[in-house]
């Protein structure tokens, strides 16, 4: 559970990391757009007075004509707009358009000018008294690169993601392809290593046939050398693609329960709800599937803590699939835990590895395309685990 937790641990860091690198760079990019408002606003008050001088001053000597000109032609990026006191359009700059729709492009941006902030005023006065004035009015807009720096945090922050997912996808799949080559390589060579001793016990066992030892001690040897037998094919199997055939899922039920029955606590009973005569053949790889319901059995058992309960297989068939419950009355799983249980390294015992619950989703979703899932739990009530496969 604690390698789990460690490694969910690493993926908030990184999420956290690129947020804050986020909010850092909206922060910063906001403070850079509020400056250079500001300096676009002192930039338009100028280009409106040079427009006055302009207009209503007769004797401006060359230098001071040049500097106005020289005002009124650096502005290449504010849009704006100046009208007269009907709101006719007097002067546009830096606003694109065609001579088929200028006056539909102008009267928009204006009313977007408007909507956004008071208008400069531009006071005609043709006298030093200031009196009989025309007023204009002058509109404008952020230029291109103030909204550019608006949307570049956000653009930033989305780059930033898809940049620690792209690099956590590619991490993960590295490390699961080395966890699968390892996990592949012990079960391999464990089914390897097994293979002396099994053989030897079954020789001890055809012994002890002919050495008159209580029949129902050699039977019971005998049901667990054929155990062992079953562990090794399973462990062989992990890492290759193994072939389904149709198989009664009745049987392999039933002789999954019986066995377990007699080596698990006698406090609890294993119940089940099929009829033992009916057969229900589905594509299966019965040594796995028998290999995943006495994963969830003893599960349960241990959810039960060694107290008197029950453990119930339910069967559902359907149309075009079967569906295979295993309920108890244990201690109950968190469901915030519902999908964490299936991570390998998960455990909530002191001793144990975490991989039974994993190995159980792999032999479900990837060799028999179905679904194993936590359908309910109830603390201290009852937990079902629910299997779904096609027919």
């Amino acid at each position: 559970m604690d390698i789990y937790f460690k490694k969910k641990r690493w993926k908030q860091f990184l999420m956290l990391f690129a947020v804050l690198i986020g909010i850092g760079s909206l922060l910063y990019t906001n403070k850079l757009v509020k400056e250079i408002s500001n300096e676009e606003r002192i930039k338009i008050e100028h280009w409106a007075e040079a427009t006055r001088l302009f207009a209503t001053q007769n004797n401006i000597n060359q230098d001071i004509s040049t500097f106005l000109i020289q005002i009124l032609s650096n502005n290449v990026t504010i849009p704006l707009i100046i009208v007269d006191e009907n709101d006719q359009v007097m002067v546009d700059k830096n606003i694109s358009y065609t001579p088929k729709n200028m006056d539909k492009v102008l009267k928009r941006e204006l009313a977007n000018m408007k909507s956004r902030q008071k208008p400069i005023e531009i006071p005609l006065c043709m006298d030093v008294n200031q009196a009989d004035c025309e007023y204009q009015y002058l509109y404008y807009k952020e230029s291109s690169l103030q909204i550019q720096l608006r949307f570049y945090p956000i653009f930033q922050l989305l780059m930033i993601i898809i940049f620690i997912l792209a690099a956590y996808v590619a991490f993960s799949s590295a490390r699961k392809s080395e966890q699968n080559l390892v996990w592949i390589g012990m079960a391999k060579e464990t089914a390897h290593q097994l293979g002396t001793p099994i053989s030897s016990l079954m020789a001890w066992v055809e012994l002890l046939k002919d050495e008159n030892v209580d029949p129902s001690i050699i039977e019971e040897l005998g049901k667990d050398t054929k155990r062992l037998e079953k562990i090794t094919e399973r462990f062989s199997k992990i890492g290759s693609h193994p072939e389904l055939y149709p198989d009664n899922l009745y049987q392999v039920l039933l002789n999954t329960i019986t066995y377990l029955q007699k080596r698990i606590s006698k406090k609890i009973n294993i119940t089940y709800n099929f009829d033992e005569t009916k057969e229900l053949y589905i594509p299966l790889s019965s040594a796995l599937f028998s290999w995943v319901i006495e994963n969830l059995i003893r599960n349960s058992v241990d959810a039960l803590e060694d107290h008197p309960g029950i453990i119930n297989i339910h069967v559902e068939e359907r149309e075009k699939e079967v569906i295979i419950e295993v309920t108890d009355n244990g201690k109950g799983i968190a469901k915030s835990k519902f999908k964490t249980v299936f991570q390998p390294g998960f455990t909530s015992k002191k001793r144990g590895w975490g991989l039974g619950l994993s190995l159980s989703k792999r032999i479900i979703e990837i060799y028999h395309r179905g679904k194993i899932s936590i359908k309910s739990s109830e603390p201290k009530k009852a937990t079902t685990f629910q299997i779904l496969l096609k027919k």
